[in-house]
């Protein structure tokens, strides 16, 4: 049977920085050592102008193959995520494509899923790759979030920040590896307005009027074509369902040859981490956060975490790591992963 592994990550950050010295001068009340202590962070990487999140995946992929791990004409499916597509049709996937010089021989589609958008990818790829639909898939995460926040929206300026990541898997894990997996995933929609963006598709088409911001009840001016965040609400749907999650998922790696060495959860903001670690009964030498200089990236923090957590020695080839996603749709998930001893990480 194949079994798929990770081979490489690769990731573009935008040059673009907006810190925390720039936002305290809109939003008073804050400092800058306050917004670091809640959030974690001090600054965050904004895509540059005229650029676009296809843009970005294609830097990901191109700083991919220029590290010779492989090349373009070895990929035979590609798989992307973003919530921030260059248009709503056709798919950015097959833009992409293109631009790598992939062969037309390659599936290519889209997913639309936010924070746990790289746990259903690496579950996608698993599938793909070990019923031998295809060899080595090319899991790619772009968002461009700061293109549809308000500049004075408190809640969400401070939080987010734009990249793109490129991961390889492929199907040709020796038969001792322990495979990607086991999954836990779940939804809950109607938690949908916790996290949206109300105007601009069908539910409700673009117009004059929802380009309009205004001032919702929580004192956040947005527009109804820009990113609208409850945080308590999100908050609290995070402490419902994630210590649950981690109960699941180290139930079903219990029979496991290998312990989990560590812990990766979406980089959503840090005092969320800090009361997650603390519910899931979580080890602070087990568990990595590093916000700082990456703000929350949605789908792809938690590739941009891992390729981090391994340079700073946090995470070592061979070990295994729960892999924990969760937000906007509502949607969660969570895997286990190891790297091995070829694992590749791409600056």
């Amino acid at each position: 049977m194949n079994k798929a592994r990770i081979r490489a990550i690769a990731s573009h950050i935008p040059s673009g920085r907006l810190t925390n010295d720039e936002l305290i001068r809109r939003f008073t009340g804050w400092t800058a050592e306050k917004m670091e202590r809640k959030l974690g962070i001090v600054s965050r990487p904004i895509i540059e102008e005229g650029k676009t999140s296809v843009d970005m995946a294609v830097s990901a992929g191109e700083n991919l193959f220029r590290s010779g791990v492989c090349a373009p004409k070895d990929i035979d499916f590609l798989v992307l995520c973003t919530q921030t597509p260059d248009y709503f049709l056709p798919s950015s996937s097959c833009i992409i494509q293109e631009r790598l010089g992939i062969p037309k021989s390659c599936g290519a589609f889209d997913f639309n899923l936010g924070c746990s958008g790289y746990v259903y990818g690496l579950g996608i790829a698993k599938g793909l790759l070990e019923t031998g639909l295809a060899r080595n898939l090319l899991l790619i995460t772009s968002e461009a979030y700061s293109r549809y926040i308000n500049p004075d929206d408190r809640v969400s300026r401070p939080l987010f920040g734009d990249a793109a990541t490129a991961t390889l898997i492929s199907a040709d894990a020796p038969e001792s590896a322990l495979p990607i997996g086991p999954f836990r995933f779940g939804t809950d929609g109607s938690g949908a307005d916790l996290l949206i963006v109300r105007a601009g598709a069908q539910r409700m088409p673009a117009s004059a009027a929802t380009k309009e911001p205004k001032i919702d009840i929580r004192g956040n001016y947005h527009s109804d074509e820009q990113i609208q965040m409850s945080g308590p609400g999100i908050f609290n749907f995070a402490i419902d369902e994630v210590p649950p999650l981690i109960t699941a998922i180290q139930k079903d790696c219990a029979d496991l040859a290998k312990p989990i060495d560590s812990y990766i959860f979406h980089q959503a903001n840090n005092y969320m981490l800090a009361r997650l670690r603390e519910l899931c009964g979580l080890e602070n030498q087990r568990y990595y956060v590093n916000m700082r200089e990456r703000g929350n990236t949605v789908s792809s923090s938690i590739p941009i975490a891992m390729g981090d957590a391994f340079r700073e020695g946090f995470l070592h080839r061979g070990e295994s790591a729960v892999l924990v996603g969760f937000g906007v749709g509502l949607s969660w998930g969570a895997c286990r992963v190891e790297l091995d001893n070829d694992f590749v990480l791409i600056n």
